[in-house]
């Protein structure tokens, strides 16, 4: 069967839900019988999001195959419950980057390249790719209708629609209908802006989303299928929810999936069966108890405003663990430098505190006392990426008695590095190639059997054994060296720093579980893991084992972390 798409574009106005609504359409369609992927397009310039900081853009998110990608490919995996790679991800950059390359290698046999027909050409080549295998590719367009940077991909979708077929391509639109407080009524003007400024593209919606505080009534849907000629059913309500998990819940209450089935001329291959997702999401939206948990950030400010996109991942993957077991987790959201200047008492509440990721000097003092008071009064502790090498650092100052432990990101002249630059970056830092350089993507690492690490991989079914992900990964160089009878997992990265090689038999003489270990093909193992033995949960990871949380797959180290509490 050759691939259907769907494509899904904003309207007037951004950071809706576009991310959210597309997750909920793939996986809609995922559980009427289809094999289906999910792409993101992202008008900007930049080749991909990794050298976006997270209060610009959010998060980044990062793929199997080392892609840092815009954070909505986060929602479509775990909506899709799969690994999507960075293909899926097509930006302007690229796309221009490739026509000027083939332009250059004489690949237009001397022709002029132009707008059209060679930018559109070469999105649709990303689009085909990208989806290549699958039966329906779900594609999301960034950005709003009015937005410049969005008019190739509008070409390229009226021409795919053009190549494929009437029945090929379906249009939904996302538009949002504000209930302005003065006058307390839902108002759809910005709808009809949307529509208007979208059929100048000779492109016409099939369906349109219409997302809103609160549910769409029959007044505002027969205003809008008459502006837009189209049926009233396929005017469909997106209110507000509690949890971005019951969206395609509400979705499925006005049928969306056989409507967009129909308009594929498709029809469904079995019968959907949302029973353990809607149990999963009433975990979370109806949990039978609460636990505090303080997460320590230092991506939290933006002017006036504060930013929780930056750490969506673990969000998600905190309440991926607790849905399951039907607890709530109310997150603190502690800033830092705030602990830099009023010292631990704002932790004193917390039943377990996480330290995630991120770079730079600002905000290390705090999360370094924050690691040291979950330390020392046995509070479940799980350190990130980031909240790892602080871990060692602040263990090896406070319980080694190495005075000046440092990481040389944040003290070049430390006496005692304890957290370094390998070789392999400080080489290309030093030719100033910042892009896609870091350590990316998924890595294997082999656990200790009597560690904890492998106690909670083993207990959630994680343990490569048990998976084939592992036989999916083609670059050998992130399997790196693999002992046949050691227990492997696979966690993606995002960092340059790494524990420093000459300090690992000195933490292992002081109490330090070195539980999970990276061995490159060339060069020193790397340390993935770290625990204390002697404490309710004390685990730090170099990974970032939320990238691969999903809500029906949560990620084995939440999980410890959130049974641990329960268990206190």
């Amino acid at each position: 069967m050759e691939t259907k798409y769907i494509i899904v574009v904003g309207g007037v106005l951004s950071g809706i839900g576009k991310g959210i609504a597309t997750a909920s359409i793939a996986k809609i369609m995922k559980n009427y019988g289809y094999s289906v992927t999910a792409i993101k397009i992202d008008p900007y310039i930049n080749y991909d999001a990794g050298t976006l900081r997270p209060t610009e853009h959010g998060e980044v998110w990062v793929t199997d195959d080392g892609g840092e990608i815009d954070q909505d490919l986060g929602s479509y995996e775990r909506f899709l419950s799969c690994d999507i790679p960075k293909g899926n991800n097509i930006t302007t950059g690229q796309v221009y980057k490739q026509v000027i390359d083939r332009e250059r290698r004489g690949g237009y046999l001397g022709k002029t390249v132009q707008f059209i027909p060679h930018i559109p050409q070469e999105i649709i080549r990303r689009m085909e790719e990208a989806s290549r295998g699958f039966e329906i590719a779900v594609v999301e367009i960034g950005g709003t209708i009015g937005d410049y940077e969005n008019i190739p991909y509008l070409f390229a979708v009226k021409s795919l629609s053009r190549i494929k077929g009437k029945n090929s391509v379906a249009v939904v639109m996302l538009t949002y209908l504000p209930i302005p407080s003065h006058i307390n009524e839902m108002k759809t003007k910005p709808a009809q802006q949307a529509i208007r400024q979208l059929s100048e593209h000779a492109i016409f919606p099939d369906i349109i989303l219409c997302r809103a505080k609160a549910p769409l009534d029959r007044v505002r849907k027969s205003k809008i299928e008459t502006y837009a000629n189209i049926e009233a059913d396929h005017v469909i309500s997106a209110p507000d929810v509690d949890c971005v998990y019951e969206v395609p819940l509400n979705f499925e209450c006005e049928a969306l999936g056989e409507k967009l089935l129909k308009r594929l001329n498709l029809t469904p291959k079995k019968k959907p069966d949302w029973k353990r997702w809607e149990k999963l999401t009433r975990g979370i939206t109806n949990p039978g108890k609460s636990i505090k948990v303080a997460m320590v950030c230092k991506y939290l400010d933006t002017g006036e405003f504060s930013l929780k996109d930056s750490y969506i991942s673990v969000n998600q993957a905190i309440k991926h663990a607790g849905a399951g077991e039907q607890v709530g987790v109310d997150i603190e959201w502690i800033d830092a430098k705030m602990i830099e200047g009023e010292g631990s008492s704002c932790l004193r509440e917390a039943e377990g505190i996480i330290v995630p990721g991120g770079f730079g000097t600002s905000g290390i003092a705090g999360k370094i006392e924050a690691i040291r008071y979950a330390r020392e009064n046995e509070i479940p502790f799980l350190g990130l990426c980031l909240g790892m090498q602080l871990a060692l650092i602040e263990y090896a100052r406070n319980v080694m008695g190495l005075k000046g432990a440092d990481s040389t990101e944040f003290d070049p002249g430390t006496p005692y590095p304890v957290i370094d630059y390998l070789a392999e970056q400080k080489k290309l830092l030093k030719e100033e190639k910042y892009g896609a350089t870091m350590r990316l993507g998924a890595y294997a690492a082999q656990l200790k059997k009597n560690s904890k690490v492998f106690y909670w991989y083993e207990k959630t079914h994680r343990l490569e054994k048990d998976r084939v992900s592992i036989k999916n990964v083609k670059e050998d160089f992130r399997l790196g060296i693999l002992e046949q009878k050691e227990p492997v997992i696979l966690e993606r990265h995002r960092h340059r720093y790494e524990v420093n090689p000459d300090y690992i038999e000195n933490f292992e003489r002081e109490d330090i579980i070195f539980s999970g270990v990276y061995k490159p093909l060339k060069g020193e193992p790397l340390m993935e893991f770290m625990e204390l033995e002697n404490h309710p949960f004390f685990i730090a990871t170099q990974a970032h084992p939320e990238f691969k949380s999903r809500l029906e797959d949560p990620a084995p180290l939440f999980v410890g972390f959130l049974s641990t509490i329960l268990s206190k």
